[in-house]
């Protein structure tokens, strides 16, 4: 899992403890690429030439009409296909911003951690009691399972089951905050 964590704690003074509102922590992780979003977008590409080619040869305005339509929908795909999600961690609260293509940025959901009912492993058994809730799932995370397996679950105000992939640090900051509600076994 390829991932970047950033960490900043409040200053330690001697005699009092760190509290966690303190606490500032992000991670990034890189959602894999689909193959038939790499497959799609070089066909589109391809048409595209092949437009642009014919409007020399003598088909006019529409081929390049048709050059723009497929290179622009190859552009689109291409931005959809590469996806990194940033977790940031601040004052229980945990925000989740979908980067397009390392250009475009755009925060998807801001979740309060009082309002979560567990966060666990995603192969957890600490999850079995909630597997046949009918809830809303959104994917946050790599997109696919690794070995080992370091996706998480969360089920928040009962609604929504939120998969990501944090690292092990947003973890401990996380569990520091909220013992009865994080784990990771």
């Amino acid at each position: 899992m390829n991932t970047k964590t950033r960490k900043r704690n409040g200053k330690k003074r001697k005699g009092t403890e760190n509290k966690m509102s303190e606490s500032y922590i992000e991670c990034l992780v890189k959602a894999k690429g689909s193959a038939l979003f790499a497959v799609l977008r070089a066909v589109l590409y391809i048409l595209s030439g092949i437009c642009v080619v014919s409007m020399l040869i003598g088909t006019g305005i529409l081929g390049i009409i048709g050059g723009v339509i497929f290179g622009a929908a190859g552009y689109y795909l291409g931005m959809q296909a590469d996806v990194e999600y940033e977790y940031l961690y601040m004052d229980k609260e945990l925000t989740v911003d979908k980067i397009l293509a390392q250009t475009k940025r755009k925060r998807v959901a801001v979740y309060s951690m009082d309002r979560t009912e567990i966060v666990a492993p995603f192969i957890s058994h600490r999850l079995d009691d909630y597997k046949n809730r009918q809830v809303k799932v959104k994917d946050y995370s790599i997109g696919t399972e690794e070995k080992p397996d370091k996706r998480y679950a969360f089920f928040y105000e009962g609604g929504e089951k939120i998969i990501f992939s944090p690292s092990e640090e947003m973890i401990k900051v996380m569990k520091n905050a909220n013992p009865r509600k994080v784990y990771t076994d």
